[in-house]
């Protein structure tokens, strides 16, 4: 059976990149990235949930997020979701899990006339395209708009 690892996100930068090259001198950035849910509880409650991702880019796109991007700069992330592994200095072994772009798009917080040709979806926009999404918080199962999401309760995520 196929698998697929794909994620989307829509965000803001919590900081600037941070550039490096590896040894062989390809360039990579990274930066960590806030997503932010709204919705209205059953009570009529404004609620909110934020959720950080340590992003990682490649090549050009590494460069491009570091010469574009600053810290509170909206981007859209393609890519898929990936986890390292190292030993500290006191043999303790450490993971952190990151996602790692594959497609970059700036929609904010950078200069002008960075050489796009046309401008980029909005969020909105995005989401829209989706039939019967009832607003993009369902999509990560916080209970918006169109009615009750009782079956995400029963979800292990």
């Amino acid at each position: 059976m196929a698998s697929i690892n794909k994620v989307i996100l829509i965000g803001n930068l919590g900081k600037d990149p941070e550039l490096r090259y590896t040894p062989q001198g390809r360039p990579v950035v990274n930066f960590s990235m806030a997503t932010t849910e709204r919705w209205t509880s059953k009570d009529g409650e404004k609620q909110e949930r934020t959720e950080w991702h340590n992003i990682v880019l490649w090549g050009r796109q590494a460069e491009v997020a570091n010469q574009y991007l600053k810290k509170g700069s909206s981007c859209y992330i393609e890519g898929r979701v990936t986890t390292r592994s190292w030993e500290d200095k006191d043999k303790v072994k450490r993971y952190r899990t990151e996602i790692e772009g594959l497609t970059l798009q700036l929609l904010s917080g950078g200069s002008t006339g960075g050489g796009r040709q046309e401008p980029p979806p909005q969020p909105d926009e995005y989401f829209d395209s989706f039939p019967d999404h009832g607003g993009h918080q369902s999509m990560a199962g916080s209970g918006s708009g169109g009615g009750s999401n009782a079956a995400d309760d029963d979800l292990p995520f």
